[in-house]
């Protein structure tokens, strides 16, 4: 399930194409729940990056720092001590 959430969104279709209109500060969260596939990846020579899809076919997807990754693999890896989440 991909929970898509907009704010301050405003945009035109006119003749096939898309138009940004209102004002810039739009901003936007997604977050996709029950992923069936999920990989990390090199990105080009300096980003590592994480494709999570459902079985719906949503995506998501995110390049990170290198440190930015590790960081993450070290918060999954404290939770594999410290949290019954992986029991």
């Amino acid at each position: 399930m991909l929970n898509l959430n907009l704010d301050s969104f405003m945009v035109e279709f006119k003749d096939g194409s898309v138009k940004n209109v209102g004002p810039t500060d739009k901003s936007a969260t997604a977050k996709l729940f029950d992923a069936t596939d999920v990989e990390g990846r090199a990105f080009g020579d300096r980003r590592v990056k994480i494709v999570a899809t459902d079985a719906e076919g949503n995506e998501v997807q995110m390049a990170l720092d290198p440190e930015q990754a590790a960081a993450v693999a070290d918060d999954i890896d404290a939770l594999r001590e410290e949290s019954a989440v992986f029991e």
